[in-house]
């Protein structure tokens, strides 16, 4: 059910910290409110004087340690005035660390939704929304705390978990490093510090680069990003191909290789590693041939290995013969105590996605929705995807859309999430940009991990 709930709040526009102000009751003005939780992250909270009576938690995506770590409450500035003006409350924090923070954002999150509540009383409706690494916590937030919300909405989110993701993200660099740099002394896993990744980093980036140069180079370097489900159009400020535009399909991969190998798949592995207390990921027992023959980009690998003359079946045996490598066991453990998902929901969750997402492939919906499914929640699950290139690229009115979605299935029980209901929500919101809302259904994502399917715990 829906509520309109009135209430009269004084504008604050000093930083605060928990319990330093008492809002008198017959105020007439917005409320902004900054401060510091106990943790040390900062919250962030607008509320209208016509505050509908719905709270909307948002979770923001991955900052590498070091970067700034400002709170935030919305996407972005648009999406936030939107919002504010139809009567929605919206809070979010940072997280006390950044990196893969998932055990400070979770607590994070919960404290800035009781200071709210502490601060300007029950909400008659609690939403969880995030995107990218935000999206994982969002996900994190409605399983495992479901008591306290109504609904999820997750924006190209994470939500194949933790070790499915850097799973994922080690098969792409160890097939460039077999590939590419047999003889080179290039680690992949268990690094001592960011210079050590920053250095292994470096040195594949350089080999890859150098191969880039000849036929046989970009074949290998598609094979590789197919590995990772890279898509051919993952910028819009790259060259749309045609559907058999090879050459410029993996010009376009190769531009997001080169940005995988600079930081998820070693500095951002490294600093998970450290929380994780080890490797949480290996490749023992897969088989690299089964997992292109998957893939949606096997066509174009196999017309790059005839254009340069290889053979693609030599090149697959050289990646399964070899050596391969192995987790830490307690790694593992850690990351999928923390990180990895059950697919059990008890409301409603809807996921929106970009087609042409290379950071986080399109596929990961895929891996949710199986473990949804085997957790016997699908019913709650609807997924939608917009036809656009990029991580995270939706128009505030496909957010927006995105969310009355969602709050359309809390109020009639139904699931409305059609391309063209989300279009039509979209278009009401902002009449001056095209809605991208598409039917299309993700290929299956190269190996999962869920905590849906006992068979998943063993490296």
């Amino acid at each position: 059910m829906r509520f309109r709930t009135r209430i009269a709040l004084l504008t604050v526009a000093a930083v605060c910290t928990a319990g330093a102000i008492t809002l008198p009751a017959q105020a007439t003005t917005d409320t902004h409110l900054e401060g510091k939780l106990p943790s040390g992250a900062a919250y962030l909270m607008d509320v209208p004087a016509d505050w509908n009576g719905t709270v909307l938690l948002f979770s923001h995506g991955y900052r590498p340690a070091g970067s700034p770590s400002p709170g935030e409450d919305s996407p972005d500035s648009t999406t936030r005035d939107k919002l504010l003006a139809e009567g929605y409350a919206l809070i979010g924090s940072s997280y006390a660390t950044n990196g893969w923070a998932v055990t400070d954002a979770v607590p994070d999150q919960l404290a800035t939704l009781d200071l709210f509540t502490e601060r300007f009383g029950t909400a008659g409706r609690t939403l969880a929304w995030g995107r990218s690494y935000g999206g994982l916590v969002t996900t994190a937030l409605a399983e495992r705390h479901a008591d306290r919300f109504d609904g999820s909405l997750s924006m190209c989110g994470l939500v194949q978990g933790g070790v499915a993701n850097w799973n994922s993200t080690l098969d792409p660099v160890f097939a460039l490093k077999t590939l590419l740099a047999p003889g080179a002394d290039i680690p992949l896993t268990g690094f001592a510090d960011q210079a050590a990744a920053v250095a292994a980093a470096n040195t594949l980036a350089s080999k890859t680069s150098a191969a880039q140069q000849t036929p046989e180079g970009r074949a290998r370097i598609a094979l590789a990003a197919a590995l990772h489900n890279i898509p051919g159009y993952n910028d819009a400020t790259q060259t749309k191909p045609g559907p058999t535009d090879w050459q410029t399909q993996q010009a376009n991969q190769y531009t997001a290789v080169t940005g995988l190998i600079g930081r998820p798949a070693f500095s951002w592995r490294q600093e998970a590693e450290s929380r994780a207390g080890g490797n949480m990921s290996w490749n023992t027992g897969v088989d690299y041939t089964a997992m292109l023959a998957r893939s949606p980009l096997y066509k174009e690998v196999t017309e790059l290995y005839k254009e340069a003359g290889l053979s693609l079946r030599t090149d697959l045996t050289a990646l399964n013969r070899a050596p391969r490598i192995s987790a830490d066991p307690a790694a593992v453990g850690w990351m999928r105590h923390t990180s990895a998902f059950s697919g059990r929901l008890a409301d409603p969750q809807l996921n929106i996605h970009t087609t042409g997402d290379a950071l986080i492939p399109v596929q990961a919906e895929s891996a949710y929705r199986r473990a949804a499914t085997a957790a016997g929640s699908g019913a709650l699950l609807s997924q939608a995807y917009v036809d656009a290139p990029g991580h995270c690229t939706f128009t505030p009115g496909e957010m927006l859309g995105a969310l009355h979605t969602l709050e359309h299935r809390l109020d009639t029980g139904r699931w409305d999430a059609s391309p063209q209901a989300l279009n039509s929500r979209a278009q009401q919101e902002d009449s001056t940009t095209e809605p991208r809302y598409v039917t299309y259904r993700p290929a299956t994502y190269p190996r999962p991990y869920d905590l849906a399917h006992p068979g998943d715990a063993r490296p």
